[in-house]
């Protein structure tokens, strides 16, 4: 599996992390997150070029030492954002969205599970969607927010 399938697919796989976040812990959080995700959205930009350089390179013949180079790279990309993929893991949010920098903390909404909803260039956590839903059933958080 290429190592961005094999990244995005841990992502999926992994349980959701405990405890539940209020709105301050996640708003506090996103002094560490923005880092992080601003660096994997960067770093996985990088790999996606790299790949296709590598496709190009391989549709034709002759490039064997380049493509070689080109996939130690990746390698390096993929073991890089593994790590901070982990680091994101031990905050306690999951990144849903390798590319755009979408973050969910699990969080807790008149005693059911959600996920509060923050992506790369917010200025905060300012939506939720339920547990099963995804970025198209994000919600603004309202006055009513328990959690």
């Amino acid at each position: 599996m290429p190592p961005d399938r094999t990244i995005a697919a841990s992502s999926r796989q992994r349980a959701a992390p405990e405890p539940y976040f209020t709105l301050a812990r996640a708003n506090q959080a996103l002094v560490l997150v923005r880092k992080v995700v601003a660096d994997i959205v960067a770093r996985y930009s990088d790999l996606r070029a790299l790949q296709q350089q590598r496709e190009r390179l391989a549709s034709t013949p002759g490039h064997a030492e380049q493509i070689e180079t080109l996939e130690r790279e990746q390698e390096i990309y993929a073991t890089d954002l593994h790590t901070l993929n982990q680091e994101l893991s031990s905050i306690g949010c999951v990144l849903k969205d390798w590319g755009t920098g979408l973050v969910d903390f699990p969080a807790q909404h008149h005693g059911r599970r959600v996920w509060l909803c923050w992506r790369l260039g917010e200025a905060t956590v300012t939506h939720w969607h339920d547990w099963e839903e995804g970025f198209a059933g994000r919600k603004p958080i309202g006055h009513d927010w328990a959690g």
